[in-house]
């Protein structure tokens, strides 16, 4: 059985034949060299959207970028000429340290993280954040503040309750989360140890457009769901935590960005998994750490470098989003959004048909289109686009289209 190939797939003779991968392309990476690498990287061609390839509007795990996905199939099965996978490799070797070094150094630049804050590349998702974050940066008897804008927050000031004493400053649930607090209403606890966020809320589609300033000085933040999706002031948070299943890689692999002088000071029940001091000692690899997943997070940097940084990023991602919101808001009604139109996601778009009874009908004909993953969260009900930074203009502008094909057949 033959196929037709580019120079990034694999290629299948017949059934029986052995099969052989293209030439790999490394990068150069100067902290660690390694002598079975041969070639070097060039930066990858843009890509059009494969024709065999759906259009994913999941939450997460979410798509990836084409040529990510291609360069790590060029490279599966003897990574840069090394006799081996990145998944059968040592973490303490020489080659998975160059991997997860590089990968760390790209994300400092990305981000322009200060030298005085420490990045962690963890295992548990977010979730196992919202247990970690009270576990080390205070005592149980410390009362911390907690803004609830959706579900992810609520259940974040709820895992906090066995570790410490959190106040919900102000909670969206009485407007259906679709709103987000003026920071001039929070009042903040003296002697709070932390203020707690969730930087974008996916279930519910509301997003921080700028942050608010912890009176203690610990603005923590989840942003798990709109992570390298923009530019931030790093300096402005005491923690960043976020799982990369969303916007910067597969699952398995959860983010923690830590000011430096937080670190150490956990409680002594902590389990040694979720002590912030034992991973930042040992440089995340403490005990093996999901390493293909932190590769593959690697070659998201390195693309989203290549796209020109977060600036050039977060162009794209408003371009998408104002493409979608015009055509939910220019519907006469057909399609809703909730959300209040100053705090809306760029990443996810949560919309409702004035006809719910058309819901099925909606998804299904998408699926037929090749758009899939556009049901809401069962929680809300609805739909919901993701729209991370993977998803392509293309693909908004097909839903967009097939949006108001529907509309014109239903209305």
């Amino acid at each position: 059985m033959s196929m037709a190939t580019s120079p990034h797939t694999t290629l299948f003779q017949t059934r029986t034949t052995p099969f052989r991968f293209s030439s790999p392309r490394p990068i150069s990476f100067k902290p660690t060299s390694i002598k079975c690498a041969t070639q070097l990287h060039t930066q990858s061609p843009p890509l059009t959207h494969s024709q065999d390839r759906v259009f994913n509007f999941a939450a997460g795990p979410a798509t990836l970028p084409e040529n990510v996905l291609l360069r790590a199939q060029s490279e599966l099965y003897n990574w840069r000429g090394c006799g081996m996978s990145v998944m059968e490799m040592s973490h303490r070797g020489k080659e998975f340290l160059s991997i997860i070094q590089k990968a760390e150094s790209d994300l400092r630049a990305l981000l322009q993280i200060p030298p005085e804050y420490s990045v962690l590349f963890l295992q548990g998702g977010a979730t196992s954040q919202f247990a970690a974050v009270p576990l080390n940066l205070c005592s149980p008897n410390d009362t911390v503040d907690y803004v609830v804008t959706g579900s992810w927050s609520d259940k974040a000031a709820k895992e906090a309750q066995k570790y410490c004493k959190p106040n919900v400053i102000w909670s969206g649930k009485s407007e259906k989360y679709t709103k987000i607090p003026a920071f001039g209403d929070l009042q903040q606890n003296p002697g709070s140890a932390y203020l707690h966020i969730c930087a974008n809320e996916t279930i519910h589609g509301v997003e921080f457009k700028e942050y608010p300033v912890a009176q203690s000085g610990v603005l923590v933040a989840d942003m798990s769901s709109n992570f390298c999706s923009k530019p931030v002031d790093v300096s402005k948070f005491g923690v960043i935590y976020a799982g990369a299943q969303k916007n910067v890689g597969p699952s398995g692999v959860t983010i923690v960005i830590i000011r430096k002088d937080l670190i150490g000071k956990a409680q002594g029940v902590t389990p040694v998994m979720f002590d912030y001091k034992i991973h930042d000692e040992n440089n995340s690899l403490y005990n093996t750490p999901p390493c293909y997943g932190i590769y593959v997070c690697g070659l998201v940097f390195e693309d989203l470098l290549e796209q020109g940084g977060l600036g050039e990023v977060e162009k794209k991602n408003k371009k998408k989003a104002e493409i979608l919101y015009s055509a939910i808001d220019g519907s006469k009604g057909f399609y809703r959004c909730p959300v209040e139109k100053s705090v809306r996601s760029l990443m996810n778009v949560p919309f409702t048909l004035e006809k719910s009874e058309l819901e099925g009908e909606f998804i299904k004909e998408a699926a037929k289109e090749k758009m899939v993953q556009l049901k809401g969260h069962r929680s809300v009900g609805g739909m919901r686009a993701s729209i991370y930074n993977a998803m392509s203009l293309a693909g908004v502008e097909k839903l967009v289209a097939f949006m108001k094909d529907f509309q014109a057949k239903h209305a």
